[in-house]
């Protein structure tokens, strides 16, 4: 388990990604190569890293040029749009409501789906450049049942989409392969012992679910977090992790008892404890056993 409660609602801002177009707006400056506009030259890039089609990123892309014109103090980021893409329909794959934008918002917000979406986030005042602004919004946006693992799947994907949208080049490494993974077990319980759905089990237990996300990436780690410590090469303490790290907690003299993938920008995907889904948590905390990271690849 978990040496300290952390507080999921505390930091998560995924804001920390340039603009796809930076200072240049859709269709204004020279035409890109081909005949085409800087964003659609944008788009193309990134949608195989980032398996977003082109037009949705382009959607996405204006979303956040219309709010940054309307409402500049908001700072929606299309890593935001394109997270809730993914959460509600895998981006409009198979016809489903892009961004999961109910009848009521369509009329109070427009029937662009990407730009009513961003005024809906930006209503009444908000700052998604807060964490704490960022989590409200998304909240409001998708109340119900289902409202804290939609955040949850938001936060992951926008932060990897952040990521990737950097360097994509590393799309198809391991690390973010078992990235990936791990963000699609979000909302499954925590199962001591668990290896998964795949292995007949609910869910998974901390270094189940970190061993099982490496496994779907063809690497191959020892199946405790305490083994997993002492098995791969440590990141430096003077390093920030990177994203697909393995970030352990316990005593390395004696034994390891937690582990957790880390997501980048403080945050990590672990299973915590008993009565715990999967989740996304801040990685670090004063006071707590934080041991140091470990790179699988």
């Amino acid at each position: 388990p978990l040496p300290v409660a952390r507080d999921v609602a505390s930091g998560p801002s995924v804001l920390e990604v340039s603009a796809p177009v930076k200072a240049q707006e859709p269709g204004q400056g020279a035409s890109g190569q081909g005949g085409k506009s800087p964003l659609q030259q944008w788009a193309e890039q990134l949608a195989g890293p980032l398996d977003i089609p082109a037009n949705a990123l382009i959607g996405y892309a204006n979303g956040e040029l219309a709010l940054r014109k309307e409402d500049p103090s908001c700072h929606l980021s299309w890593v935001t749009l394109a997270g809730m893409g993914s959460a509600a329909s895998d981006h409009g794959r198979g016809g489903a409501n892009l961004l999961g934008l109910s009848g009521a918002q369509a009329k109070k917000y427009g029937d662009d789906a990407a730009t009513a979406a961003g005024r809906a986030l930006c209503a009444g005042g908000t700052d998604l450049g807060a964490g704490t602004g960022w989590w409200k919004a998304i909240a409001a946006y998708h109340p119900g049942s289902d409202s804290e693992l939609f955040r949850q799947r938001v936060l992951g994907m926008a932060q990897l989409y952040a990521t990737l949208s950097l360097d994509p080049a590393s799309a198809s490494s391991p690390r973010v392969k078992a990235t990936r993974f791990a963000l699609g077990q979000l909302g499954l319980p925590y199962v001591w012992g668990g290896n998964g759905p795949d292995a007949g089990a609910a869910g998974f237990d901390c270094s189940g679910l970190t061993k099982a996300s490496y496994d779907s990436a063809g690497v191959s780690l020892p199946r405790t977090a305490d083994s997993q410590f002492r098995a791969l090469p440590p990141v430096p303490a003077s390093e920030e992790p990177r994203l697909g790290d393995l970030v352990f907690y316990g005593s390395p003299a004696t034994r390891i008892h937690h582990v957790g993938l880390y997501l980048g920008n403080g945050l990590m995907i672990n299973a915590p404890t008993e009565g715990q889904a999967i989740q996304i948590h801040t990685y670090h905390s004063k006071g707590d056993d934080y041991a140091g990271a470990g790179r699988p690849a």
